[in-house]
């Protein structure tokens, strides 16, 4: 299935699996709020309070791997492994140079419509880092949504203190309903760069943050010239991320975990240290995923939402990332501590 063909039978194919029961929808409305020159879009969804709770993922890619391949227990734990609901199955793709499989899924509990997932076919671990197909594929689809005049965005929650709620590896597709892209892109684009193959950090934010400036005309490249784009980008991004960890002496033991967003004119990296934040106001936790540092947060109830903006939304974005040392990885790297064990 072309990638054109998996962008155009989304929207039936959530209307199907709506109807016959197989996909629960979550009516939600979104309020606006500024904080830190970003007009940040909070999502207020109280039908959340009854979504039924999910069991805790593993992230040991071999315990995942176990879990995922053997015996009828295994199959709770992995929902995107076959036999696949057809309601929820949309397609499948193939990355053509290295023959990578994927399968195209809706979620099952959308908040937004027409929110699809790109599922690895083979089971490999949320922890793992993305490869060069996995990105090439992500954005020949974000491609594909522009020509079919739809804006998406992708991402990617990376490890246990990411927001991600599977361990089988996948990425995920937001539609948008503005052409701006998600708010955190609407900053992105007024940085001025010095160097348009280097990464950069938004000095204006709260928390450590990696992006890079994809080359225009990139959806004209060859596949091969494509994924070395991609790969290169992504891998620097990965290195700052990884650098910014190191520095951070009080960094969770295990594998790093990090939160990537991907459009048509950025890549993002931004390293996790928690998975959830402890609201001062209420006391409840708010999780937060790359959804958070796209510039869109989820909240279940009015007070929910109003603990949210008098906390301010800076302040919980970084409590759950790491501080920005970007001037010491800018004068270099020799003077880092090794990392620990996290790789």
């Amino acid at each position: 299935m072309t990638h054109n063909d998996i962008i155009s039978k989304v929207p039936a194919h959530f209307d199907n699996a709506l109807k016959a029961g197989d996909l629960l929808f979550f009516p939600s409305t979104v309020v606006k709020h500024a904080d830190s020159n970003i007009e940040y879009e909070i999502r207020l969804c109280p039908a959340l309070q009854r979504k039924p709770t999910l069991p805790a993922p593993h992230f040991d890619a071999r315990v995942d791997a176990g879990i995922a391949l053997h015996g009828n227990k295994g199959k709770e734990f992995d929902p995107f492994s076959p036999p696949y609901n057809a309601n929820l199955y949309v397609g499948d793709l193939k990355d053509e140079e290295s023959q990578e499989e994927f399968v195209i899924l809706l979620n099952k509990y959308s908040v937004v419509p027409n929110h699809f997932l790109m599922v690895t076919k083979e089971f490999k671990s949320q922890a793992s880092p993305l490869m060069p197909s996995e990105l090439v594929q992500a954005y020949l689809l974000l491609c594909a949504a522009r020509k079919s005049g739809k804006k998406f965005f992708a991402f990617y929650n990376c490890g246990d203190n990411s927001g991600a709620s599977q361990a089988h590896k996948h990425l995920q597709f937001i539609p948008l309903d503005t052409e701006d892209g998600p708010p955190i892109e609407i900053l992105t684009r007024k940085a001025q760069i010095q160097f348009v193959d280097r990464p950069f950090s938004l000095d204006q934010l709260s928390y450590a943050n990696h992006c890079f400036r994809l080359p225009p005309l990139l959806d004209t490249y060859t596949a091969d010239r494509l994924e070395v784009v991609m790969a290169e980008a992504f891998l620097q991004l990965l290195d700052l991320a990884i650098s910014t960890i190191r520095h951070d002496p009080e960094y969770p033991t295990g594998s790093p975990s990090y939160n990537v967003i991907l459009t048509l004119e950025h890549m993002h990296v931004i390293p996790r240290c928690k998975e959830h934040h402890i609201l001062q106001e209420t006391g409840e936790r708010l999780s937060v995923n790359a959804l958070g540092y796209a510039g869109m947060l989820l909240v279940k109830s009015d007070q929910e939402l109003e603990a949210v903006k008098r906390e301010s939304i800076s302040k919980i974005l970084r409590g759950v990332a790491l501080a920005s040392v970007h001037d010491i990885q800018v004068e270099g790297t020799s003077q880092e501590q090794p990392l620990a064990g996290l790789l």
